[in-house]
């Protein structure tokens, strides 16, 4: 099990350079935020329309099919199961659903009447709150509706952070929010600082991956019979493991920080590093014009009702 590999968390894909790489990082930083807000207030339909978008980009950016094929393929049958189990459970509303049509049918074959409004509602489509109902299984409309709404945010969510971590380097997402976080200056805030702490912790992801690794590693070569521990001695073994864990991890924090303290590290304002010249151009400007785009649609057809 090589958690580098198979976890997407702080991995980025160095080579294809696809072109989601070449778009500017605070361009895909205000698309990342752009899948994240506009889901709030949305329709169903917009939802779905969010997961179709971020599957078709990833099949568009001609990113290998390796890197995301098992990421989607999990988080594709996470985004299932929940919607599977959130339909058919309980809605919460504690709806006594009733026919919108009388029970006594004959009333229906009396003479028609344009001011009758059970008459009028026959002439309409039949509704059914309960959509479908077998034994114990029930589906209606409004668990329907939040199966829907929690599957398709989870996938949105957790997939397009992904994507966006997947196609720009730690360097780049620091130098994008730096850019975007420079009028916060004017208040005083310590924006190098808060930029260099998010440098270091996105650097760090790898580094705990690699300790858990190398600790689940060592539990599992050591042949350990956990029968014989029992669950007391089970959750004594893996505190341990969880000790050691934070030693590892306090002593790679300690080893970066000697190593900024001997290249003459002092202050982030007197050691700036520039990574990257932040210019648009003309494919940033084009993702700029189809992010209007997408927040038009968004506000026309993709607000809830």
């Amino acid at each position: 099990m090589d958690l580098l590999r198979s976890l997407p968390l702080g991995l980025y894909l160095e080579q294809p350079q696809t072109w989601l790489h070449k778009i500017d990082p605070r361009v895909k930083f205000a698309w990342l935020m752009s899948f994240l807000t506009s889901y709030i207030l949305a329709n169903n339909y917009w939802r779905v329309l969010l997961v179709v978008i971020l599957i078709v980009t990833t099949l568009f950016a001609r990113i290998p099919q390796r890197v995301w094929r098992q990421q989607m393929g999990w988080l594709l049958m996470l985004s299932f199961f929940v919607l599977a189990i959130a339909a058919i459970s309980p809605d919460a509303m504690g709806i006594d659903y009733q026919p919108r049509l009388p029970a006594n049918e004959q009333i229906l074959t009396q003479p028609a009447n344009s001011n009758n409004p059970i008459q009028q509602a026959s002439t309409h489509q039949k509704y059914s709150y309960v959509l479908f109902q077998k034994g114990a299984l029930r589906i209606t409309r409004h668990s329907l509706d939040l199966a829907v709404s929690l599957s398709t945010i989870i996938f949105t969510v957790i997939y397009s952070t992904n994507l966006y971590l997947l196609t720009t380097a730690p360097e780049e997402i620091t130098s994008g929010i730096e850019s975007l976080m420079q009028p916060l200056r004017r208040l005083k805030l310590p924006v190098t600082e808060i930029i260099l702490t998010l440098t270091l912790s996105l650097r760090f992801i790898p580094l705990v991956l690699e300790e858990v690794q190398n600790l689940f590693r060592s539990v599992m070569t050591r042949a350990i019979n956990w029968k014989k521990l029992g669950l007391k001695g089970a959750f004594k073994l893996w505190m341990t493991v969880a000790e050691r864990l934070l030693d590892n991890l306090l002593l790679r924090a300690e080893q970066m920080a000697n190593a900024m303290v001997v290249r003459g590290f002092t202050t982030p304002n007197e050691h700036r590093v520039q990574w990257h010249d932040l210019r648009l151009k003309a494919l940033d400007w084009f993702a700029i014009a189809t992010l209007v785009l997408f927040w038009g649609i968004r506000l026309a057809v993709g607000t809830k009702v």
